[in-house]
């Protein structure tokens, strides 16, 4: 089958521009809103998206701040509303965030799956190890965890997990009413896990789905995400303003994937996009005008040191001068670097900054015509930069539509884009192996080897 691009839809009811709220098209509330979110939901499975996708944070960020916008400072939690959305679906998984840094593995894999049992094998999880000094505060810190120990938490907190979704084999439950046997208890597995952050026993008390145990995803650049999701993702969500440094990511990783045994062709990279589309370049630029327009200072200000680090004082400063110099903190390393780079390069001020960072936070932007988002896409796509894309539309619902039904049809017609669904499950529309059960694996073998 010829290689086609997979995509994930990133839809935060509230918008992602952080001035989405305000634009005339978009619900003042869609951020608290099941009923938008339930259309946001249908409308991606209209246009044969893989998955609904689905960030989250441990705090409100008042006046914008890296949660993005005044319309994130509530919202709904991910797997809560994704439970919800599921059976008013068919084929779109979808792909909630949880905190490998503030939940227990147990809690983890428990949700996560019962999320994919409820769904029919769609569910996802995308790995963070949450920064932010606000989210530290909510969990009994008084700062947050240095970097290099979130991610060493991170890499045991998956191992841990994965070790309890493989809690049942897949013909555990025999289920027989006439015997009296519900399941063959030599087919259940304690974890027995004992680390240097977790001690879990288990057995989960959650049966594996229908595609094996969900879809892993994680978004870390840093030389401590890139070790991690090299190791353990299976979806690489990622941020690049270039061609080239996208080229250079999706090359080390899909290294360091064969280095660790897997299967590069089973990590997919899907760098995040941020399209304004219109039936010409000129509307679309037109609509990227307006929604700049909407943007409030005292918010883009917010984003820019929630973006930096947290620590930036810009009281003061002239927003149509430079960015001034940050250290780096303990937050999201990858993003604080991408943000100066954006900064230098570009030689923008402050206020063009936040302007620029304003729809995406650092993920690509891309405005034309359909046919001119579609050839970036499959520039990027066809050059090692890319497997997929993960579709960030500024304000909704209006460029969701504009995307389904303007750029969508213009990559099924270079056959770049699939024109109906190849299964029910994540993996098998992300044409990911099915996980095969450790104990069943041991299982299989010591019968090969009598």
């Amino acid at each position: 089958m010829t290689r086609q691009i997979k995509l994930g839809a990133f839809l935060p009811g509230g918008g992602q521009h952080i001035a989405a709220w305000r634009h005339p098209d978009s619900p003042a509330d869609g951020a608290t809103s099941f009923d938008f979110h339930k259309q946001l939901a249908l409308t991606a499975e209209r246009g044969l998206f893989d998955a609904y996708f689905l960030a989250d944070g441990l705090a409100v960020a008042f006046g914008g701040g890296i949660e993005g916008g005044n319309a994130k400072v509530a919202g709904f939690e991910p797997v809560t509303l994704f439970a919800a959305l599921a059976p008013l679906t068919k084929n779109i998984g979808f792909i909630a965030t949880a905190s490998t840094t503030y939940e227990e593995p147990y809690n983890t894999a428990r949700k996560f799956a019962s999320l994919d049992l409820l769904s029919g094998g769609r569910a996802g999880w995308n790995v963070v190890t949450t920064a932010t000094e606000a989210a530290a505060h909510n969990f009994n810190l008084d700062q947050q965890h240095p970097h290099a120990f979130r991610y060493a938490r991170a890499q045991e907190h998956v191992e841990v997990v994965k070790k309890l979704w493989d809690s049942f084999e897949d013909d555990v439950f025999i289920r027989d009413k006439d015997s009296g046997v519900f399941f063959d208890t030599s087919k259940v597995h304690p974890a027995l896990h004992k680390g240097d952050h977790f001690k879990v026993r288990g057995p989960l008390n959650v049966s594996r789905s229908a595609q094996g145990h969900p879809v892993i995803v994680q978004a870390g650049q840093s030389e401590d995400g890139r070790a991690l999701a090299a190791a353990t993702a299976e979806v690489i969500f990622t941020a690049h303003q270039r061609l080239d440094t996208a080229q250079e990511f999706y090359r080390d990783i899909k290294a360091r994937a064969a280095a660790n045994g897997r299967n590069p062709d089973h990590v997919l990279i899907m760098p995040g996009v941020s399209p304004f589309v219109g039936r010409t370049e000129a509307e679309a630029r037109e609509k990227y005008a307006r929604l700049t327009s909407l943007i409030l200072e005292e918010d883009g200000v917010a984003l820019i040191k929630g973006l930096t680090g947290g620590t930036l004082n810009l009281a003061g400063v002239d927003l149509d001068g430079p960015l001034p110099p940050v250290e780096p903190t303990e937050g999201m390393k990858s993003r604080q670097a991408l943000i100066r780079q954006i900064a230098d390069e570009n030689g923008f001020t402050i206020r063009q900054l936040y302007q620029h960072v304003a729809s995406a936070r650092g993920h690509y932007t891309v405005i034309g015509s359909a046919e001119q988002v579609a050839d970036q896409l499959q520039d990027w796509f066809e050059n090692e930069a890319a497997d997929g894309f993960n579709i960030l539309p500024p304000w909704l619902p209006t460029a969701l539509d504009d995307f389904v039904d303007l750029v969508i049809p213009e990559l099924q017609r270079r056959d770049l884009f699939r024109t109906a669904y190849e299964g029910r499950t994540l993996r098998e529309n992300l044409g990911l192996p099915f996980p095969i059960n450790r104990h069943g694996a041991l299982r299989t073998q010591a019968h090969a080897a009598e």
